[in-house]
């Protein structure tokens, strides 16, 4: 998205990086991702909006989808494989290949709505992951928790009517895209964090308003949209998570997904622009999960 732009290249760099340093990459199965199909697609976004990303899709140079958010020649290809890894994540964990899969992909995808792009995203990865578990593999209740820094609003504007998908997520508040923190919903399950909340906080949101409402939904399948934007070192916002708040996080979502899901589990990456920091808490996620 240009020089000095937040959501660049490397970001996919130190998250393979700290895998390989820390030993966890000698110890995962690797997976090419295909690209999402048009229907895929289509069962999340308006044809038309799925129709103009490829119609608008630059040879050469950019053009902006919105504000912060621009498509150079590689962009579709990279959005495409992007999504498509979750549904191929999807896949994996069904077919019983996997027990849970993360997904080392850009650019991130929850603000992308039915029919807009935003906040870097093209299509929403998660949520293209979603409808293809209960559409492929005909399930009936899929889990999306997402601790990103930001409110998931795409994935929130996309499953808004749709029962079978319970949605939690925390998000600092007031800040980008600045909703959700008033969402009244029996599936939707929005937890907003003053700035300067550390690991406290973060963990009484959790247990307090989303381990009773994945408990009592008892999902067949969990979906995590792992951005790591909420770490003390980010410069893109305030709150004040380390690794060690990622790694519990996550060993609470694989007992929700042991006890209802067969523990089947697809995380994706979502933000995380301080390098160091955002490679740090991958690795220690995908630890969790391998544990």
């Amino acid at each position: 998205m240009g020089d000095y732009h937040p959501e660049q290249p490397a970001r996919i760099g130190a998250v393979r990086d700290q895998l390989i340093a820390s030993g966890l990459d000698a110890v995962l199965m690797h997976e090419e991702a295909p690209q999402a199909t048009r229907e895929q697609l289509c069962r999340v976004h308006a044809e038309e909006y799925v129709d103009l990303i490829f119609r608008i899709a630059p040879t050469q140079d950019r053009v902006m989808l919105d504000p912060d958010t621009s498509m150079n020649p590689h962009s579709l290809s990279a959005a495409l494989h992007a999504a498509g890894a979750v549904a191929h994540g999807v896949d994996l964990v069904m077919s019983g290949r996997s027990d849970a899969a993360f997904c080392n992909v850009r650019p991130p995808g929850h603000h992308a709505e039915h029919a807009r792009a935003m906040g870097f995203c093209i299509f929403n990865n998660i949520a293209v992951g979603a409808a293809h578990a209960l559409e492929a593999h005909g399930l009936d209740r899929v889990a999306i928790v997402d601790f990103d820094v930001h409110h998931g609003n795409g994935t929130e504007d996309i499953f808004t009517n749709n029962e079978n998908v319970l949605f939690c997520s925390t998000f600092q508040h007031p800040y980008y895209p600045g909703v959700g923190a008033d969402t009244v919903s029996d599936h939707i399950v929005n937890v907003p964090l003053a700035a300067g909340t550390g690991g406290a906080g973060f963990r009484e949101a959790v247990e307090s308003q989303w381990l009773p409402k994945l408990e009592a939904f008892a999902p067949e399948l969990v979906l995590v949209s792992a951005g790591f934007d909420a770490h003390a070192e980010d410069q893109l916002a305030g709150l004040r998570l380390v690794e060690e708040n990622y790694t519990w996080v996550t060993n609470e979502i694989k007992r929700i997904a042991a006890a209802h899901a067969g523990g089947r589990i697809v995380s994706s990456l979502e933000g995380g622009y301080n390098l160091s920091a955002l490679g740090r808490s991958a690795a220690a996620h995908i630890q969790a999960l391998l544990a």
